[in-house]
């Protein structure tokens, strides 16, 4: 018999390697062992090739805003309890996450419409866009709010949502559901109860049980901590002070308009506990950026993912090459690993991004990295 030819021992080894391949998978298996990229089997290419977010705007004049009033006219308080827009990222759809651990919403309030108590495990926070009478009550802590004001709804504490104004009031949500989703611990509860006159009762709204604007008597006084109240709210693992007031942080931020700021990060200012100094979340950390008239940003490349929002003035961002052109109240996704750099196209105004990142769990998990560009397009580690 004649011996077998290189080529056919290929053929044939190929031939048992796709057998191989086959059964492995019709077994609920993959494989992954020493490989060869000439291959169709590169499994390095398939344990990195998972689903990824991409850089993605939403444009609110032109597609939130008109879809979410038209939701107002069809979806009635008797049919669901809220009407939110969630920003699907292209990359990750259809599951509902802006980036891979972020979740970013749209919602829309009729006038005089607060919706019934609830809580849920993922962290949340609510800025407000548009209307001045916004309204979450919290743990007892009615809080009204408006544009640009910042209010936390931590896991696992009771909260109403809604508007106390005469007209419709929209605001920005920005969750950890998706963190929370890969780790399995998503609940949502809507079985609030409080106990009058000796009775256990099923209610809708949460009793009042803190002074108006608590939060900002006893914590908007930096570096001064009042040791006559508990620091402990709602489940004690978030910071609490529960709403934070644009007025102050845009102060912060005119105070250091003619300082240097960063190359990379021009003047940003991140929202903290007030009692430790960290993150308001131990998952998300929130910050308002300025870039004064005509400032460009360094190129800036982390691990964090990031969804902006713009608060004041217009501009764009350049991510891995491409154009983003960014107005008011639009929310713009930076997923972790993409070069990115900022530029206020006017030459006379800043603009304002407000800023969430799921830096925190990178940094509790030590995985953190941060890197920039110089001047001269040299790479260099940030953190």
């Amino acid at each position: 018999m004649a011996a077998s030819s290189g080529g056919e021992r290929e053929h044939d080894r190929q031939a048992a390697l796709d057998a191989l391949h086959a059964d492995v998978e019709a077994n609920n298996m993959a494989g992954y062992w020493a490989v060869d990229t000439s291959l169709k089997h590169d499994e390095d290419r398939q344990v990195r090739d998972a689903k990824k977010a991409v850089p993605f705007l939403w444009k609110y004049e032109e597609a939130i805003k008109p879809l979410l009033y038209r939701s107002a006219e069809l979806i009635t308080t008797e049919t669901s309890d809220r009407r939110s827009l969630v920003m699907v990222n292209p990359g990750l759809a259809p599951k509902r996450a802006t980036t891979t651990t972020l979740y970013t919403a749209y919602r829309i309030n009729d006038s005089k419409d607060v919706m019934p108590a609830h809580r849920h495990s993922p962290n949340a926070i609510r800025l407000g866009l548009t209307g001045k009478q916004n309204f979450t009550g919290i743990e007892g802590e009615d809080i009204t709010f408006g544009r640009g004001d910042l209010v936390l709804t931590p896991h696992d504490t009771w909260h109403n949502h809604g508007n106390l104004g005469d007209e419709p009031a929209v605001n920005l949500s920005i969750l950890d559901l998706p963190l929370a989703e890969t780790l399995n611990s998503i609940y949502f509860e809507h079985d609030y109860s409080e106990e009058r006159d000796g009775e256990k009762l099923l209610v809708a709204e949460q009793s009042r049980r803190f002074t108006d604007n608590y939060s900002h008597d006893v914590y908007s006084h930096g570096g001064y901590l009042p040791r006559f109240v508990s620091h402990h709210r709602g489940a004690g693992s978030a910071s609490p002070m529960f709403v934070y007031r644009w007025e102050i942080m845009r102060e912060m931020l005119d105070r250091f308009m003619s300082w240097d700021g960063d190359p990379y990060e021009a003047i940003m200012v991140e929202y903290i506990d007030p009692v430790n100094g960290g993150p308001v979340y131990k998952t998300m950390t929130f910050f308002a950026q300025l870039l004064r008239a005509g400032e460009r940003t360094r190129p800036m490349k982390q691990n964090a993912s990031l969804v902006c929002t713009p608060m004041e003035g217009a501009g764009y961002s350049i991510i891995e090459g491409q154009r983003f052109d960014w107005g008011l109240n639009d929310t713009l996704a930076i997923p972790g690993g993409n070069w990115y750099e900022h530029v206020n196209r006017s030459d006379s105004e800043p603009a304002v991004l407000f800023i969430g990142s799921d830096e925190p769990t990178l940094k509790a998990l030590c995985f953190y990295r941060k890197f920039g560009k110089t001047e001269s397009g040299d790479v260099v580690q940030l953190a």
